[in-house]
């Protein structure tokens, strides 16, 4: 590991030296990639700098113990020696993990679908909960959201929802959210108070480029129809809405949010696309079967991967076992502490992945 980390180090100072130069810049393609790959590697480079001196002060720490005879000073040589081999043991833990292969698609930006299931109308209600709460979350980090597709129901909750959150690192924070969630409490039309059951299902997808998923454009069926919803003016007065069927797959999107034809085409055209670039990922995960194994569930949607308790004020991960007796705050965005405990799992199973292969 020291070998390779001697390796990027000198990469990094390779393009240190070419950026410093300057010329590089007249080619405005070839300079984006060496910042990004600059970018990239400054992390590991850092810590591993902050683990070459702390192994210069650990042998200097052991030499001043093994020859000075002030008691004193060999006192603080042994405490210097115990700091800075604490100090190395958690550079190299810290350095296994930025070591670890990166998932391509943490930097994307990601399509959310959020529909309904067992439950009904509460249910329904409930995923309108979740699309509120991922829109707190995007709004606290600084990403942008946009609603592709909306069908709603008369009560305001939400058959079926998609949207779009922008930002670098969107699909990293948000990727393990695929799954189904499950809610426990009275429902408003609940007379008796007895609490009812529901399920959400949610689909996180990294938004797919052009250049990554090509469409033939002979393998899609596109029809139009009215929109269809809550009501409004617009409802049902122009075929406006759009409906592609990837034929090969026979994956089907809707998009009707918007009054243009044009721009729900647009939009079912990069769900459609974000869709198959998920179906390509997928086959590959299963093709790398360890691989997989060392995911903390960022895909299967039929697994139910948490619990949201209304009674009881608390929110359950059932992958990892955390439970946060603060539901409202979780509802109100603040899901950080639950993502991080799930990266922080899925690293760890990782490295023990690569420590058993």
């Amino acid at each position: 590991m020291l070998e390779k980390l001697e390796q990027i180090e000198a990469r990094y100072a390779e393009i240190e030296h070419i950026l410093s130069i300057g010329e590089v810049f007249s080619d405005p393609a070839t300079a984006a990639k060496l910042l990004k790959e600059q970018k990239e590697l400054f992390s590991v480079v850092e810590a591993y700098r902050e683990y070459k001196k702390a192994d210069v002060a650990e042998k200097e720490a052991g030499e001043m113990l093994a020859s000075d005879p002030d008691p004193e000073l060999r006192e603080l040589a042994r405490e210097e020696l115990y700091s800075a081999k604490a100090k190395k043991e958690e550079l190299l833990q810290k350095l296994r993990v930025l070591l670890l292969p990166k998932d391509l698609n943490d930097d994307k930006n990601v399509i959310i679908e959020i529909r309904s299931g067992v439950g009904g109308e509460e249910a329904a209600l409930f995923a309108s909960v979740l699309f509120r709460m991922y829109s707190m979350y995007a709004e606290t980090h600084g990403f942008k959201t946009e609603i592709l597709n909306r069908n709603e129901t008369e009560l305001g909750g939400v058959k079926e929802l998609s949207f779009m959150v922008e930002g670098a690192g969107a699909y990293s924070r948000l990727k393990f959210e695929s799954g189904t969630h499950r809610v426990q409490r009275v429902p408003e039309t609940e007379s008796q108070g007895r609490i009812h059951t529901s399920a959400v299902t949610v689909a996180v997808l990294p938004e797919a480029e052009e250049v990554e998923i090509e469409i033939n454009p002979s393998d899609l069926l596109i029809d139009t129809f009215r929109s269809s919803g809550a009501g409004g003016q617009h409802v049902n007065k122009t075929e406006s809405a759009i409906r592609i069927t990837h034929v090969p797959t026979g994956v089907v999107v809707e998009c009707q949010d918007e009054r243009s034809q044009y721009k729900n085409r647009d939009r079912a055209m990069k769900i459609l696309r974000s869709k198959l670039y998920d179906i390509k990922r997928l086959e590959l995960d299963s093709e790398r079967a360890a691989d997989r194994k060392s995911q903390i569930g960022s895909g299967d949607r039929s697994e139910r991967i948490r619990t949201y308790n209304y009674p009881q004020g608390r929110v359950t991960d059932h992958r990892i076992g955390l439970t946060l007796y603060r539901l409202d705050a979780f509802l109100n965005g603040d899901l950080d502490e639950m993502i991080n405990a799930l990266i922080n799992a899925e690293q760890a199973e990782r490295l023990r992945a690569a420590r058993d292969s």
